[in-house]
């Protein structure tokens, strides 16, 4: 079995983009990613790969299209009850391994049980206070964006004012 372990910002690069059907060389890595191909993926605490604390159930991407979360359907492991977590981008990985001809694909969780235990659950109240906290974000950053603009144009409209 050969593995390639794909580092957090390139996984989620590459798990970003649209594939219809990606399909590995065996022991290469594949460059690009299919969502359906993810989708109920295995998860694992990268710390103990030996039991799954459950699936891929879902995957969240922001306005730029880049995987922002998953939300994984956990098991009845590590006192989740099997409800559904949000597992934002800078907690996982994506792992790729070939066995034989076939690819296959499991996240790694870089977080300790504690940690993943307090995730929050994925439900109406998270997603309405995720979309409000994304719409924030932006207004903010486009006024900082028309702010810093009008102050361009306002020092090249003094400096062409004023005489040499």
């Amino acid at each position: 079995m050969r593995r390639f372990i794909i580092t957090p910002a390139i996984g989620v690069a590459l798990l970003s983009g649209v594939a219809f059907s990606a399909h590995a060389a065996p022991n290469q890595p594949q460059g690009m990613y299919s969502a359906d191909d993810i989708m109920d993926a295995e998860v694992y605490l990268e710390g103990d790969t030996n039991e799954s604390i459950g699936e891929v159930d879902d995957i969240l991407l922001n306005e730029a299209m880049k995987v922002s979360s998953l939300v994984v359907e956990s098991g009845d492991v590590l006192g989740l009850g099997g409800r559904e977590i949000v597992i934002h981008s800078d907690y996982f990985r994506l792992e790729t391994y070939t066995d034989g001809n076939d690819t296959n694909h499991r996240i790694l969780v870089t977080a300790s049980e504690e940690e993943v235990a307090s995730f929050p659950a994925y439900d109406r109240d998270w997603w309405e206070q995720a979309k409000t906290n994304a719409r924030d974000a932006w207004e903010t950053t486009e006024q900082e964006l028309e702010s810093a603009w009008q102050y361009t144009r306002d020092a090249i409209n003094t400096d062409a004012d004023s005489p040499e």
